[in-house]
Parts: C-alpha cells; structure tokens; sequence
C-alpha cells in the first residue's frame, strides 16, 4: 500500500475536539506541509510524542491543535500515522482534512484504516470485526464480548483448533506419501478420536452462535393484554422511566410505543402495545392492527393480566395469538384485592407476580426474561462468544467437512479422500481469523465500518 489516507475519525458535529487520523507512508511528509510549529517539523520528531502547533502556513491560520506523531510498525495500522486533534466542529474538521488532502493524502474509505491494520498483520479478522461490534455495542455484555474478542480470546481459540486440524492432517498425509504401507485399524481409530474431539470444540462454538447475535442486535419483546391490565405501567417499571402514558381509563394506549432498554446486558426492544379488543372505533382498530404486527415480530411475549379482575375468554384467544413463541405471564397488580383465578385448560408459562406501580417483583421479572432468552444458559459463556453470523456459518461448514471425514475414516476410504475433508475443515476454520479469506469477503466486512475507523 504505497497511498497514504486520512479521515476524521470523530463523529460529526459540534464537540470539545474533533481528530483528523493520516496514515501511510507519506503521512509525515503531508504533516510537515500544514503543521507549523516553534520545535520543529513532524518528521523530526520522536515517535509517540504529541506536539502543540497550528494548521496553515504563510498568514494562512486555520486552528490550534495538538499533532501525534506515531512510527511504523508501532501503530494501529502497522503504518506511519499521524493524528490532528482540532477543536470540534464539521467546519474546522473538514477544513484540516481538506488541506491534508490537498497535500497528498486521499481520502480514507469505510473500515479503511482497520482494513490496514489486518492486511498489516496487526490484528486478525475476527479481532478486526470486533471493533465494529464494540462501537456497536449497546450492553455492557456486548461490549464486554466485543472487547474478549479484540483482545483475540476468539482467535486464540481458532488457532488451537487450527493448529488440531494441521497435527491430524500431518499424520493422514504422510501415509499419502507412504502408499505402501496400510493403514492399520487402530491408526485409523486415533484418527477418527483426535477429530471427533476437534467436532465438539466446534460444536460449543457453534452453539453460543445465537446468544451472540442477541448481543449484538438485541432481541424484540412484545407486552400484551387486555385494556387497563397494566401493560404501560410495566413497560415504565422495567424501562425505570416514564415513557407510556398510563391512566385509569381503559385503551389510553391506541398505538405501538417502541422503547430501547437495558435488561441483565440484553439489549430489548420493548413494544406497549394497545389493548386487545373489539376496537371502538377507526383509530383504535389501526392501534390493535399495529399491535398484533409487533406480537408476529417479536421473538418474546410478555402477557399481563390484572389478578383484580375476574377472567375473561379474551386471555385464552390471545395466548393462541402468539402460540409457539416464548412467552412470560405477569399477574400484575398484585397490591390489590386478588379476583384472578386460573381455568385448567388456560395455558401453562412462567409466571411472575408484581406491582407495576410500586415496583414489587420487576427485578424477578428481569431475571425470568434474562433466562427465557437464553434458554436457561444465561451467563454460561464468557469469553468466546460467536459475535459474528459469518463466523457462525464457517464453523457449520468446517464441522460438516469433519462430519465426511469421520465417516470416511470408519469407512475404507484412502487417506486421499480423508485428506480432502479436512483440508476444507482447515480453510473453512482460517476465514474466521482471515487465513483463507478472499477479497470479497474482505470488501463486504470493511464496507460495514464507519469511515474514520
């Protein structure tokens, strides 16, 4: 990469600074040409040395900023980088980027810098996708997985499993080499073991595939009722704020209230919905139309009933409005006189009792839905969360390439043949960390980034 580019790696808008990042080999020669300053020119100085001056030469003044100068191959990029740290502003920022342009650098694309630091040899793949994902990260979980995976906890394990996969090729290829010698029995037996054991690794990979993908996209929780049962007063209780409007009158609510919220490190959408009925009228029917909309979307169903009142047929019709989903029963009300009783032939789910309105039961309620969405494991992975669905699909191949191995292993097949299956096992393993990656692939990762970064 013999261009050097530059961006603004801070957000856009107003702010205390904003940075200008420059990396590339003539990243010093462009900042020698706009920095001016009283000790000297950037590439004089130090590596890792940061250095008050101005931007504009000549009576040309644009801003006062500090300039890091920082060396290859200590860098994020591997490369020479230089960052411009202005006051903030689109203005002042584009006007610094613009002079850095004008004097050699072009413009940095998407995920560019980050990019960089891959083909660089600085980070992996997967350590590279993890950066996006800590940007995005909306929980502490998230966040906390993201930074597991950048510190390379993810690729580290890859690369045992890789480095399994290589021993056992070793060992098949040499018998490829040697034809004339059989394969004995118990050769073949050690083969199929050390693979199956690669398969189970593979395996609890692949199975903490779906609670990544609800750290990193959360998941969509749909609170249904009847009129008046509490349902907006619940979503208030577990969002700690009130964004429903709750009164005594029963279908306040005539349209879906969407709410982002922070449960045991899950990021929820919560969805208040209207109260289920025969509507009255035009606009409340458009609200019960919605409602039932967001109860097909959601992946979690939230059903409160007011144990004050007496039950109503309308519960069981709705349970059979998201039957085969999740679903959690909140017996809410509960600081009143209790009227709710049960038929037998009404669903069974799991139950929680609280107050809405004091607050009675909302952190148990909290814990159900952390277990309900993780099936009951919840906490049971730590550091080698799958983030990724492109990591998920390339463990799926490379344990269906093993699964053929095995069975060509207990077959009579030659050592050829076994020798094909894990070589697609190996290749399927290294696109995770970005040993068998092409460029597409590489392009359509990098394209997700935000420029700057």
């Amino acid at each position: 990469m013999e261009d050097t580019i530059a961006a603004i790696s801070t957000p856009i808008g107003e702010g205390g600074i904003a940075i200008i990042r420059i990396s590339g080999p003539r990243a010093l020669e462009i900042a020698d040409a706009i920095f001016v300053s009283q000790h000297g020119k950037p590439s004089e100085f130090q590596s890792h040395t940061i250095h008050l001056g101005s931007i504009g030469r000549n009576g040309d003044f644009l801003d006062q900023v500090l300039l890091t100068v920082m060396r290859a191959p200590r860098t994020y990029t591997a490369e020479d980088v230089v960052e411009i740290n202005c006051h903030g502003g689109p203005l002042n920022a584009r006007s610094i980027l613009s002079r850095c342009l004008r004097n050699g650098a072009r413009a940095a694309e998407p995920g560019e810098f980050t990019k960089r630091a891959f083909l660089n040899g600085r980070i992996d793949l997967s350590q590279a996708e993890a950066v996006m994902d800590l940007i995005a990260a909306k929980t502490d979980r998230a966040h906390a997985a993201a930074a597991q995976a950048l510190e390379g906890h993810l690729a580290r394990r890859i690369e045992e499993i890789r480095e399994d996969l290589i021993s056992i090729l070793a060992h098949i290829e040499a018998h490829i080499d040697f034809p004339e010698e059989d394969i004995a029995t118990d050769t073949r037996e050690k083969w199929l073991a050390r693979t199956d054991q690669v398969l189970k690794v593979l395996d609890r990979l692949h199975a903490t595939a779906r609670e990544g993908k609800i750290l990193r996209e959360g998941i969509a929780v749909a609170i249904v009722g009847r009129p008046n049962v509490g349902k907006s007063s619940l979503m208030n209780a577990l969002l700690g704020e009130d964004r429903s409007i709750v009164t005594p009158i029963p279908g306040t609510t005539r349209d879906t209230i969407e709410e982002m919220a922070n449960i045991r490190g899950i990021p929820i959408r919560f969805t208040d919905t209207a109260g289920l009925r025969i509507p009255r009228g035009t606009l409340e029917g458009i609200g019960i139309a919605r409602s039932r909309k967001a109860l097909q979307r959601s992946m979690l169903v939230i059903h409160v009933l007011d144990v004050s009142k007496s039950f109503s047929n309308m519960e069981i019709e709705l349970t059979q409005l998201y039957q085969g989903k999740p679903a959690i029963q909140v017996h809410n009300k509960i600081d009143l006189p209790q009227k709710l009783k049960l038929p037998g032939r009404f669903p069974k789910a799991k139950t929680v009792r609280v107050s809405a309105l004091r607050g009675d039961g909302i952190d148990e309620l909290r814990d159900v839905i952390e277990d309900t969405v993780f099936s009951g494991r919840a906490g049971a992975f730590q550091s080698d969360v799958v983030i990724n669905e492109r990591h998920a699909e390339a463990i799926q191949s490379a344990m269906i390439s093993l699964t053929s191995a095995m069975e060509e292993m207990r077959g009579e097949s030659t050592a050829e043949f076994i020798s094909q299956q894990l070589r697609a096992a190996l290749d399927a393993i290294g696109e995770i960390v970005g040993k068998t990656t092409t460029e597409d692939i590489l392009e359509k990762i990098f394209s997700t980034f935000c420029i700057g970064k």
